[in-house]
């Protein structure tokens, strides 16, 4: 708990004191009412008591209650303001965590789980801090002040108050016991109900396509049920405190005022009034002590929900990090390579590599290819260059220098990244092409407009509604695969890099398109390397080196009629997609 409240600023604990401070003066004010009260009914029954000192008394409680009024508005406005700040910090904090996971880290954690622990964790974290900076502080030094300042004043009225608090304290310890291992479970669920209702806005198309809304329906109401089942089971054990609490407070002043009454009936005429005063005193500090513990029970409330999701979010801030970035920013000698030495890969939590020794080398303005069965590792080669992850064995470089030296943003500004999946923000046309820094000037309109027509989509992009203006839902779900693959290449076109990575950048477009495209990339980006993962052998076999994987293994090398002749997969692809005689005429 106290590793997530390290992120608070200076000024920020400065004002953590000051509340501190003036919610003991608060309850400094407040314990002082009684004895005025005290006072006051001294005077009344003692013969010869002025008025002006009944009203000098009076005014005194009437200043008490004004000061903690203004103590508790002050408290009030900068608790909103320190819990709000530090929330605006700690999602600031886990955005960024978030933003420099590598996929290892990515995977440890769902998505749906990040984007609770970013807004409800954070929620219930806020929560705490508003209502327990000040009734965490007031609560407990109320409760102990008030009870030494009746200690020793009557043996009988302070045990009546002694079996009130052990009551309070039992009742709570009970209640909390019961609810606080449900907490966790009411996150995981919520998590679950997060991603459930996720996958089914991502997929409603396939869900009416299917006619599976009521399966859908079915699988968000589960879980929906059990998170329900949960809050209710809580919000039940909770609500015996409030009656709890009542019954007691009412019973201890009854009880009081009783054994008050029996004690004055069996007193002489002077003591009489000092147990008078007495009864007075103990009804109202008395109430003050369960007062402090119905505070109390409102933090116990939220603090077990909030520990859990201080758990959560420190979970996600004490992540180690696998891709530590590199210090290099100068220049190289060399422009555009990239050179795999004796390279080997596992994923983190496997037993077996999925690639083994790898070694080749792309030079300046050449086109590798890479082919292979599913499976066989291609795209995990690929994303070894843009370090999505580390090398198990062996070296990478680019520009002859190895991946780890180099400066994350550095080496991420050398590469032009096409991934598999086409990936779409909110924004429109030109907003999702100029995306990203790449260190240098943001593109203007016209380097966008030359992006795109490279990546063939000006004939689509110049037919919408706005153009290079035109909104681009999250996802890209208002334009299709081949419009979004197309703006995707035209996205890395406009960085201008020395090495392109397209991973199978072209299956969702159609074979004109895609041998346009090619011809109008070797034209204007001749001086760039090109690293292409690719399914068709249309898209590969004009390259200057086609690499054959099969199993994680280099079963091959060389150009397509190089490899016709000589590697024995590369033919069987090649024949499940042409004829010998479109081989032979290739």
């Amino acid at each position: 708990m106290i590793k997530i409240f390290k992120n608070m600023e200076k000024k920020d604990l400065l004002i953590v004191l000051l509340v501190a401070a003036l919610v003991v003066f608060s309850v400094f004010l407040d314990l002082r009412m009684p004895e005025y009260m005290s006072e006051i009914t001294k005077l009344v029954q003692t013969e010869g008591s002025k008025m002006n000192d009944i009203l000098i008394a009076g005014v005194y409680m009437i200043i008490c209650a004004l000061g903690s009024l203004v103590c508790s508005i002050v408290v009030g406005y900068f608790t909103s303001l320190l819990s709000a700040r530090f929330s605006k910090i700690i999602r600031k904090k886990v955005f960024e965590k978030v933003e420099s996971f590598g996929i290892a880290e990515i995977k440890k954690f769902s998505t749906s789980s990040l984007i609770t622990r970013t807004t409800n964790d954070v929620s219930q974290i806020e929560m705490l801090l508003a209502m327990g900076l000040q009734l965490l502080i007031k609560a407990p030094v109320m409760a102990v002040w008030a009870l030494l300042k009746i200690l020793g004043k009557s043996g009988e009225l302070s045990l009546i108050t002694a079996i009130g608090v052990i009551i309070v304290v039992t009742v709570n310890l009970i209640i909390i016991s019961i609810v606080s291992p449900r907490f966790q479970r009411i996150q995981k669920l919520t998590d679950k109900l997060n991603g459930v209702t996720r996958e089914n806005l991502t997929g409603i198309r396939v869900i009416h396509a299917f006619n599976a809304e009521k399966f859908s329906e079915n699988r968000f109401n589960s879980v929906n049920e059990d998170l329900t089942k949960i809050h209710l089971t809580v919000t039940k054990t909770f609500a015996w405190m409030d009656p709890v609490m009542n019954f007691v407070m009412h019973f201890q002043a009854l009880g009081i005022y009783v054994v008050g009454a029996y004690l004055i009936m069996n007193s002489t005429l002077i003591d009489k009034i000092n147990i008078f005063s007495n009864v007075v005193v103990f009804s109202s500090y008395g109430m003050q002590v369960i007062i402090s513990f119905l505070m109390l029970t409102m933090i116990f409330m939220v603090l077990p929900r909030a520990l859990v999701s201080i758990k959560r979010i420190n979970e996600v801030l004490d992540s180690d990090i696998s891709i530590i970035s590199g210090n290099f920013k100068g220049s190289t000698k060399e422009k555009g390579t990239v050179e795999f030495k004796n390279v080997s890969f596992k994923y983190p939590d496997a037993d077996e590599y999925l690639l083994k020794n790898i070694s080749f080398k792309a030079n300046t303005g050449e086109t590798v290819a890479f082919i292979g069965s599913t499976g066989s590792g291609k795209s995990t080669l690929i994303n070894l260059v843009p370090r999505m992850y580390d090398a198990t064995d062996g070296e990478i470089f680019v520009d002859g220098v190895n991946v780890k030296e180099y400066d994350t943003h550095e080496l991420n500004n050398r590469i032009g990244y096409i991934s598999q999946k086409a990936v779409m923000f909110t924004g429109t046309v030109k907003d999702n092409v100029a995306y990203g820094d790449n260190g240098k000037a943001k593109p203007s309109i016209d380097k966008v407009k030359k992006a795109i027509k490279i990546a063939q989509g000006t004939d689509f992009v110049e037919k919408m509604d706005k153009k290079y203006s035109s909104h681009i839902a999250r996802g890209g779900t208002n334009i299709s695969g081949g419009q979004k693959q197309r703006l995707s290449i035209a996205r890395a076109i406009a960085r201008d890099p020395e090495i392109y990575i397209f991973d199978d950048s072209f299956s969702a477009l159609d074979y004109q398109t895609d041998l346009k495209l090619r011809q109008e990339l070797k034209k204007s980006m001749k001086d760039a390397t090109n690293l292409i993962v690719a399914q068709r052998i249309g898209t590969i076999m004009n390259a200057d080196k086609i690499i054959v994987l099969d199993k994680g293994e280099c079963v091959g090398q060389g150009t397509h009629q190089e490899l016709l002749k000589s590697c024995k997969v590369y033919k069987e692809i090649a024949l499940s997609q042409l004829s010998e005689e479109e081989l032979e005429n290739a």
